[in-house]
């Protein structure tokens, strides 16, 4: 394992007001995008980059001023190049790895149109929610994941 995987990986379930030792906290918008057939929207992180080749449910950080409603749209807008409806709010989970504790706030979203295409990561996907226990994500969408399982009629 290289220094860059060592500090990818999990510490422990962190809270933002006491990330242990204190790290820094971002807050991530997620997007559970679901089309018109009740598959998901997934995307395959870039190899050069954290968590590389690892997939996950689209999103990003919220920016200062930005409601969640508004990073979601952006950040989904940016990364593949369609436009959602932003939804029900899923969960909110805290993650902390060895270097930063992060809140992903995710909401249901709708697909409204555009073609996904991989601007800010390596591949796109639409899966059903059977495929993705057999899909690579990083240990906080797993979480994302068993939050989403009661619900998965959703879509």
């Amino acid at each position: 394992m290289s220094s860059a995987e060592a500090e990818e990986q999990p510490s422990a379930t962190c809270s933002k007001d006491n990330c242990t030792p204190p790290i820094p906290h971002k807050a991530v918008g997620v997007a559970l995008i679901w089309n018109e057939q009740g598959k998901l929207l997934i995307d395959r992180r870039r190899l050069s980059g954290p968590l590389g080749g690892l997939w996950e449910f689209p999103g990003g950080k919220i920016e200062p001023g930005e409601n969640i409603q508004d990073c979601i749209k952006r950040e989904v807008r940016e990364e593949l190049g369609v436009e959602i409806a932003v939804g029900e709010h899923v969960a909110s989970i805290d993650y902390e790895y060895h270097h930063l504790c992060v809140t992903l706030i995710v909401h249901h979203c709708f697909y409204l149109s555009g073609d996904p295409k991989p601007i800010e990561c390596d591949e796109v996907r639409w899966v059903t929610f059977d495929e993705l226990a057999s899909i690579s994500f990083p240990p906080a969408n797993q979480q994302i994941i068993a939050a989403l399982q009661p619900s998965v009629q959703f879509g």
